[in-house]
C-alpha cells in the first residue's frame, strides 16, 4: 500500500490536496467495505473445524496476493486443495514455482490452526499426480482432519500480525545474529531444505545490487510489467471490489487515482513520471535492506516447492515474533527468458542451480507497522 510519504514526493506537496474533500481523500470512503475484514476474528462464527482452520489459511502470503487456491469441502472431514488456474502468473512465474510456494504457506497456516482447534491432519501432497512442467487444476493437497487434543505451536499466535512489509527499513537497527538464528530455526519443515541469512555489510550490499537489477529488468520486460499492472488495484474502491492483487490505496491514492495522476496506462509506460517516481521509491526500499534471509533446496520437485512454502510461512511468523519485518524480493528468482542470465547469476552467488535452487529470498529488518493486505474471504475461495 502506498504511504503518505511515498505520494507526497509525486505531488510535490502542491495544492492538489485541496481537491481531496470532493473526490474521496479518506482512508475508506463512505460505502466502501473493509477489504481486510478477513483478518478480524477469523473463524469466530464457524462450527466446522475445517472452516475455522481455513479462515486462518487464507491469510497466507502468496505471489501478487492472487490467492490462487480453491477449497473443496464436499467430503466429510477432508479438505481438498487445488489451484484456480485463472489466478496464475504465466509471464513472471511460467512454471508456477512461486505460486506453489504460496500454496505451501496456505497449507502451513491451515495446519497450525487445525492443531490449535483440536485436530491432527494427514496430508497427501499431489494425490492425483504432479503437474509438469506447467500447473493445472489437479489437487495439490488432500488433508484429512482427525479429532485430537488441541495443541498450540507458538507461531500460531502471530498469524494475525504477520505482514509482507514493503516499507523503508531502519538501517540503524541491523537484525542480530541471534534473532536471525531464531528465525531460521523456526522455519524447519523437512529434510532437503536449508535456511540462511546474511547481515554482513559487504554481502548485504552485493545482494541489494542483485535484487535491484532484478527489479529494473522486470520493469523493462513488457509482459512481466503488464502482468503486475493488470492486477494493480488503484484506490480503496478498487481494492474493496477485488480484495486481491497489488494495491495502491489510502487517502492520497484515492485522490491521485481519481485525478488520473496514477493510472493503469501510466504504469504500463516504463518512461512515465509515475514509474520514475515509483523507481525512486523502490530503489530506496532496496537500499534500506539491512539483512536478507533465504530458503534453498536440494531439488526442485513440486513436493519440495510445497515444503519450501511451508518453511517460508514459519520463517515469516518467526520474524513477526521477533518484532522483525520481511519482504520477499523475488524478481531475480523468476524463470522467464528475459531473467535467465540474472537468475543464473543469483543462483551462482548462493552456490545453487535451477535444479537445486534458492526458493525464496527476502529482506528482513525493522520497519514501521502496516495494515493487513486484502483478502477475498473464505466463501469466495470455495469450490462449488
Amino acid at each position: 500500500m502506498a504511504t503518505r510519504r511515498d505520494f507526497i514526493k509525486i505531488i510535490g506537496g502542491g495544492t492538489i490536496i485541496a481537491a481531496g474533500a470532493a473526490i474521496g481523500l479518506v482512508a475508506y470512503p463512505p460505502g466502501v467495505p473493509d477489504a481486510a475484514a478477513a483478518w478480524r476474528n477469523p473463524g469466530a462464527d464457524e462450527t466446522d473445524i475445517r472452516r475455522k482452520a481455513l479462515s486462518y489459511a487464507i491469510l497466507a502470503p502468496n505471489p501478487h496476493n492472487m490467492q490462487p487456491w480453491l477449497v473443496d469441502l464436499s467430503q466429510p472431514d477432508v479438505v481438498t486443495l487445488s489451484l484456480d488456474t485463472s489466478r496464475l502468473l504465466p509471464a513472471t512465474d511460467p512454471y508456477g514455482r512461486q505460486i506453489i510456494l504460496g500454496c505451501g504457506a496456505f497449507l502451513e497456516l491451515m495446519v497450525l490452526a487445525a492443531n490449535v482447534f483440536g485436530a491432527n491432519v494427514d496430508i497427501a501432497l499431489w494425490p492425483e499426480g504432479t503437474p509438469e512442467p506447467m500447473l493445472d487444476s489437479r489437487p495439490f493437497a488432500r488433508v484429512t482432519f482427525n479429532t485430537a487434543v488441541p495443541r498450540n505451536d507458538p507461531l500460531f499466535d502471530h498469524i494475525l500480525n504477520r505482514r509482507t512489509n514493503r516499507e523503508i527499513y531502519d538501517m540503524s537497527r541491523v537484525p542480530s545474529q541471534d534473532d536471525l538464528d531464531q528465525v531460521i530455526r523456526a522455519s524447519s519443515i523437512s529434510d532437503g531444505l536449508h535456511g540462511g541469512y546474511e547481515n554482513r555489510p559487504e554481502a548485504v550490499a552485493a545482494l541489494r545490487d542483485i535484487v535491484w537489477r532484478g527489479w529494473e529488468l522486470e520493469m523493462r520486460t513488457p509482459a512481466a510489467l503488464a502482468e503486475s499492472v493488470n492486477v494493480m488495484r488503484i484506490g480503496d474502491r478498487a481494492i474493496a471490489a477485488h480484495r486481491d492483487g497489488l494495491t495502491l490505496g489510502g487517502p492520497l491514492m484515492n485522490l491521485m487515482g481519481a485525478t488520473g495522476l496514477v493510472s493503469r496506462e501510466a504504469l504500463l509506460d516504463p518512461a512515465s513520471s509515475a514509474n520514475a517516481q515509483g523507481a525512486a521509491m523502490w530503489k530506496e526500499k532496496a537500499d534500506t535492506s539491512p539483512a536478507f534471509v533465504w530458503i534453498s533446496s536440494d531439488d526442485n520437485s513440486r513436493v519440495t516447492q510445497i515444503e519450501a512454502g511451508r518453511c517460508y510461512a514459519r520463517m515469516n511468523l518467526a520474524a513477526t515474533a521477533q518484532g522483525l519485518s520481511m519482504h520477499p524480493w523475488s524478481m531475480a528468482l523468476q524463470e522467464y527468458p528475459e531473467m535467465a542470465d540474472l537468475y543464473a547469476e543469483q543462483q551462482r552467488y548462493f552456490g545453487k542451480t535451477k535444479d537445486a535452487p534458492v526458493q525464496m529470498l527476502a529482506r528482513i529488518g525493522y520497519a514501521p507497522p502496516i495494515p493487513p493486505a486484502p483478502r477475498r474471504g473464505l466463501d469466495a475461495q470455495l469450490k462449488v
